[in-house]
């Protein structure tokens, strides 16, 4: 029975269904068949109340609607907008200056929004007309706008690290800081691809014409660059410093980031009615959405572990060949397929509770394990042809941008992203340098 409930999960995932009706229907139909058969006590979902209870009181998951609320607000605020444009004359006069530019707002959107298809959404809307007016190639700027939008998925606060620690059992703070170096070796990665390309093929990536860089002056040009980059920036040291220094919790460094976002609109003249009702209806839909999965991937793993899947499908995880790396190598590969089909929250809670108790009994790092779980979900929704940021860009993207400019422009970046996933799980401290100077 168990197996079969496992199956029959799949089986709904891949037909395009709601996760949250998937998890219930799952749940259900497997109640109504375990207590015919006699494999389930229905005297065991008297516990189910109390977990869900549970699950509201997390002070670990409210850090979620903070951050998404603090992104939401600086991406509807243009703030991200000015950035680029700022950052785009200060890098205009190389040859792939405006890509370059593209990566490293990606970076500050993704420190901020966390949010896969805010982000790659935002980057397309604000970045591809730009780079198309500049004759860029449409599959680099595509490939660009993918990957740099993908990088909420690794760069701390990136909700991904927050939901994993909570299901993990480990320190956020822990993996926020064992998440730096990876992220930055993605950023740096993505900038030399760009850097070798455009001295081997300028053409694709041409600097901006000399007029338009003329147009503005270099003192009105540092004013703008502190106008526009420092106070974000600013904003997202503190939230990070304050977390990774220990002087606020994570939640609370989100209630923090959610201020200054606010603070930072009003001092732009741009906080309003309509921008705060825009921010706070996204961040309740987001919100219910995250915790609706986890409340129907909790009433699942209680009904599951009921009819003994756990020890099963840990019977079957321990058994692969290869034993511990074996074991890393398969889930790795899994949540990767999965990534193909749902999101990030789906995959978290629903193959944690599984693939935790094989990992502690393999004695697995699960700080490193983390790093890796998160990095190889990004490379998934990066992946044609199913990867969820390709999609989010189709929808943005003008009409003389194919389907095929997307796909072939992500494919080097995937490159760079395997290497950096291969770098950490073949040198792990990596990822364990940082979290142990603390």
């Amino acid at each position: 029975m168990a197996l079969l409930m496992f199956l029959l999960l799949l089986v709904f995932l891949f037909t395009g269904i709601p996760v949250v009706f998937v998890l219930f229907g799952v749940t259900l139909i497997s109640i109504v068949f375990g207590v015919l058969t006699g494999e389930f006590n229905p005297l065991l979902l008297q516990a189910l109340p109390q977990r869900i209870y549970g699950t509201m009181q997390n002070f670990t998951l409210l850090a979620i609607p903070f951050f998404i609320f603090m992104g939401l607000v600086l991406e509807r605020s243009k703030i991200a907008e000015q950035l680029l444009k700022t950052t785009g004359l200060l890098f205009g006069r190389l040859n792939g200056g405006v890509a370059i530019s593209v990566v490293v707002i990606g970076a500050l959107l993704a420190t901020s929004t966390g949010v896969i298809g805010a982000s790659v959404i935002a980057m397309g809307l604000i970045s591809m007309p730009i780079m198309l007016q500049y004759k860029y190639s449409p599959q680099l700027a595509c490939g660009v706008i993918v990957a740099a939008g993908s990088l909420g998925q690794i760069l701390p606060p990136s909700i991904v690290l927050i939901v994993l620690g909570d299901q993990m059992g480990v320190s956020v703070v822990d993996l926020f800081v064992a998440a730096i170096i990876p992220g930055m070796m993605l950023v740096l990665g993505y900038i030399v691809f760009i850097a070798v390309l455009a001295i081997a093929r300028p053409a694709t990536m041409p600097a901006i014409p000399l007029e338009e860089r003329q147009k503005t002056s270099g003192r009105a040009l540092a004013k703008e660059v502190t106008v526009a980059v420092v106070p974000p920036l600013a904003l997202i040291l503190t939230v990070l410093g304050s977390i990774i220094t220990g002087f606020a919790t994570p939640t609370e460094a989100g209630a923090i980031g959610a201020i200054g976002a606010i603070l930072l609109c009003w001092l732009r003249g741009q906080l309003g009615i309509k921008l705060l009702r825009q921010a706070l209806d996204a961040t309740a839909r987001y919100t219910s959405m995250v915790l609706l999965i986890l409340i129907g991937a909790t009433a699942f793993a209680l009904v599951f572990r009921a009819m003994g899947g756990d020890y099963v499908l840990q019977d079957m995880l321990t058994g692969l060949p290869g034993g511990k790396n074996g074991f890393v190598l398969m889930s790795l590969l899994t949540i990767f397929i999965l990534g193909f089909f749902i999101d990030f929250f789906e995959i978290v809670f629903i193959s944690i509770p599984v693939i935790l108790p094989v990992a502690v009994a393999f004695d697995v790092d699960l700080l490193w394990y983390g790093i890796l779980f998160a990095l190889v979900i990004q490379t998934s929704f990066l992946t044609p042809p199913f990867g969820f940021a390709l999609f989010y860009l189709r929808g943005v993207a003008p009409p003389s941008v194919s389907t095929l400019h997307i796909y072939q422009g992500a494919v080097p970046f995937i490159l760079v992203q395997l290497l950096v996933v291969a770098g950490v799980y073949f040198f792990p401290e990596i990822a364990r340098w940082l979290p142990s100077l603390r």
